[in-house]
């Protein structure tokens, strides 16, 4: 079977854009700017504290290969989780920027191939002896086809390929987000409902003290200042009911953004009430690994490097404007002097018109590029490593809130018992005629901010070890479907 002459000119472009070369410099990835270890893991030895138990099975398992299904374990707080992952309008925005990605993408990697469509021209010229000259064609075309000797078309490629896999990492870093947002936002709920519990109780008590001090005033046994301090506890148990109230409503207003609709239904039942933060069912431990592991298991460390091989492979495509771009504009069809004879027996031709073009002066607009595409190569070297260290900060910070706030929390429930005593021993004395009322209201006062302290602790160790699981890459691995 014979080749056309288009067929000949695509086989042609064809092995010269195998032939091409690619002017983009080698790839190396920048060392990271962090430790070898952990000091988190140095403050843990030093306290003589170690991480809370964990099965077997767990602590070989990176924290980037626990499904987020696997590491919370109420049922309730996964349901919300679910409907986050589904509703939630920044989660899906970063969906949408994918395909967007992916389209530049298939744009760029569509160039590096001819384009041919139908086209019919005409044209109508004087000629010799007062005559119009005219010549009609009609057929296949290719416009402007770009032979990539020197890889600049590749280059642009490349560089598009790698903005859309950061794309892709930067939707699993919103999704990490979003799932330790919707953990912690719950958590804060279920510590808002048992510190409301607490001011309830307190209040009632302090409600109680001041009837009893109005009572002795009247019958003047005590004084007006001691009826004043009295009061004075009383207003402020209620300040503090007034602003855990409004707390928790901000809370469940910022857990309905996150989820993205209405908490009505399933998902208001859902909803923490009445629940006490130290029922809260234990997440799963997490091991920290090496600090080199973040650079594969964080995504927005390869989100980051995406983005420099982007700014890599810029570099090659603004080398390869400085040597010759050659391109190809070809045709092949019928061709006529009139209308009516455009389509008749023997009316075949074709054209191939080769174009190479060298530039010779600019005004330095080539140099220009390449210096830009080198500024922003360096630019993305330095936030590639500036995620590197804010990742290794981060982990590092969580690493130290584990290894201490056990401890705290160990020492504040102890402090609390001892105030809870101190408040029933000084209530006797005061009872007996022993003690002045001065010291049962500090008693009280004292009590209160102890027990407030205990559930406050205790809500940021649980939100420590979120935050450790998300910073150590948890929570966009899903699992694995079931055949």
């Amino acid at each position: 079977m014979r080749k056309t002459p288009l067929a000949r000119l695509l086989s042609l472009g064809a092995a010269a854009v195998l032939a091409g070369c690619s002017m983009a410099p080698t790839y190396e990835r920048p060392a990271a700017p962090i430790a070898t270890d952990w000091p988190g893991l140095r403050l843990s030895k030093s306290l003589g504290s170690a991480p809370p138990a964990a099965s077997a099975s767990v602590r070989t398992v990176a924290a980037a290969d626990i499904e987020w299904q696997s590491f919370f374990s109420d049922p309730k707080l996964r349901l919300l989780i679910d409907a986050a992952l589904r509703n939630n309008r920044d989660l899906r925005i970063a969906v949408l920027n994918i395909e967007q990605a992916r389209a530049q993408f298939q744009i760029r990697r569509a160039d590096q191939f001819p384009t041919v469509g139908a086209a019919a021209t005409g044209s109508r010229q004087p000629a010799a002896g007062g005559n119009i000259s005219s010549v009609y064609t009609a057929g296949l075309a290719m416009t402007s086809y770009e032979i990539d000797f020197f890889g600049r078309v590749a280059s642009l490629k490349d560089a598009a390929l790698a903005q859309y896999l950061a794309t892709d990492e930067g939707r699993k870093t919103t999704q990490i987000s979003l799932i330790a947002s919707v953990a912690n936002t719950w958590l804060s709920l279920l510590a808002d409902e048992e510190l409301l519990a607490i001011t309830e109780q307190t209040l009632a008590t302090r409600e109680e003290s001041f009837k009893l001090s109005q009572l002795r005033f009247d019958n003047g046994i005590t004084s007006e200042l001691d009826l004043r301090q009295a009061e004075s506890l009383a207003e402020a148990a209620r300040i503090s009911r007034a602003q855990l109230q409004r707390q928790r409503a901000q809370g469940e207003n910022l857990l309905t953004l996150l989820v993205g609709q209405p908490l009505s239904g399933e998902l208001a039942a859902a909803l923490p009430r009445g629940q006490a933060l130290a029922d809260a069912p234990l997440m799963v431990d997490v091991p920290a690994g090496l600090p080199s592991d973040l650079l594969t298991k964080r995504p927005d460390i390869r989100q980051a490097e995406q983005q420099l091989l982007s700014a890599n492979a810029n570099i090659g495509a603004a080398r390869a404007a400085f040597f010759p771009r050659i391109s190809l504009t070809a045709s092949a069809g019928s061709v006529s002097t009139s209308l009516s004879g455009l389509f008749e027996s023997g009316s075949y031709g074709w054209t191939l018109a080769p174009q190479l073009f060298l530039p010779l002066f600019d005004a330095g607009r080539n140099r220009a590029g390449l210096d830009t595409a080198n500024v922003n190569r360096d630019i993305a070297v330095a936030q590639y490593e500036k995620t590197i260290q804010t990742a290794f900060r981060e982990v590092a910070d969580a690493l130290a809130g584990r290894a201490t706030l056990g401890e705290q929390l160990r020492a504040q429930q102890a402090q609390a018992d001892a105030e809870g005593v101190r408040f029933k021993l000084s209530d006797l004395r005061y009872q007996n005629g022993i003690a002045n009322q001065l010291d049962l209201l500090d008693a009280q006062r004292s009590v209160f901010a102890a027990r407030q302290a205990v559930v406050q602790t205790r809500l940021l160790q649980l939100q420590n070890q979120v935050t450790l699981y998300k910073t150590l890459g948890g929570g966009w691995k899903e699992p694995a479907a079931t055949p």
